[in-house]
């Protein structure tokens, strides 16, 4: 069973070496950095690992802004069985391939998450994490951050993820959720802080959760972005 990583970027210089490095050991069957136009040296990083890293399949693509529109594009090009999406900034359990291998030997999970872990894990950020977590095993429904995992032939009957600028992954799982069951792993991931520290924890709590009940009540994702711009 071949497991692909697809990976969203955007100026991601600075966060992108740690994922690329931290990937190096997992044995995944291919990389596939799918890159929204950066004006910074993300694209350069890639291939100068493509030159360290010959054992990996890693390449890059290039592909319109926006997250919905990269990860179907990369999807697109991936030939792997199982795809999974990491955000630029998230760092793999040591045992991903393993647990994501013992889910999908099971027929009856489409797919699967893990629960997130901020680098800081304190104060704040231990306690939104846990929140994220208890909220994504209750509902059912995965964020980007948890590095959603899905068969391809799965993600391809459902049409991969709206073209929508935000809530693409609330979208996508909603409607995963309907054609079988979602893993909600224990083994986690660790991901930044960098958007709670740049506005702030309970402003950004404030400004997601506000988001979130407008979706849920019909305002339609577009809307949503001019008044509360790229969240991440």
């Amino acid at each position: 069973m071949s497991i692909g990583i697809i990976i969203p970027t955007l100026d991601e210089e600075r966060a992108l070496p740690p994922t690329l490095a931290s990937l190096e050991s997992l044995n995944f069957d291919e990389i596939i950095v799918v890159d929204g136009g950066s004006r910074d040296q993300t694209q350069t990083l890639v291939e100068s690992y493509q030159v360290s890293v010959p054992s990996h399949a890693i390449r890059v693509i290039e592909s319109l802004p926006g997250r919905a529109r990269q990860m179907n594009a990369g999807a697109s090009e991936s030939r792997a069985d199982i795809v999974v999406f990491l955000h630029a900034d998230t760092r793999l359990p040591v045992d991903a391939r393993a647990v994501i291998e013992r889910v999908a030997s099971d027929s009856q999970f489409v797919g699967g998450r893990f629960d997130v872990q901020f680098e800081q894990d304190r104060g704040y950020a231990w306690v939104i994490s846990r929140m994220m977590n208890f909220r994504s095993r209750w509902s059912g429904i995965s964020t980007g951050d948890q590095a959603l995992f899905v068969r391809r032939t799965v993600f391809q009957q459902l049409g991969g993820f709206e073209d929508i600028p935000i809530m693409e992954d609330i979208e996508f799982t909603s409607r995963l959720k309907r054609v079988g069951k979602i893993a909600a792993l224990r083994s986690k991931v660790i991901t930044s802080f960098r958007r709670w520290e740049q506005r702030g924890p309970f402003r950004t709590i404030i400004n997601m959760w506000t988001l979130r009940f407008l979706y849920w009540m019909g305002v339609r994702p577009d809307i949503l972005h001019q008044y509360y711009g790229n969240i991440r």
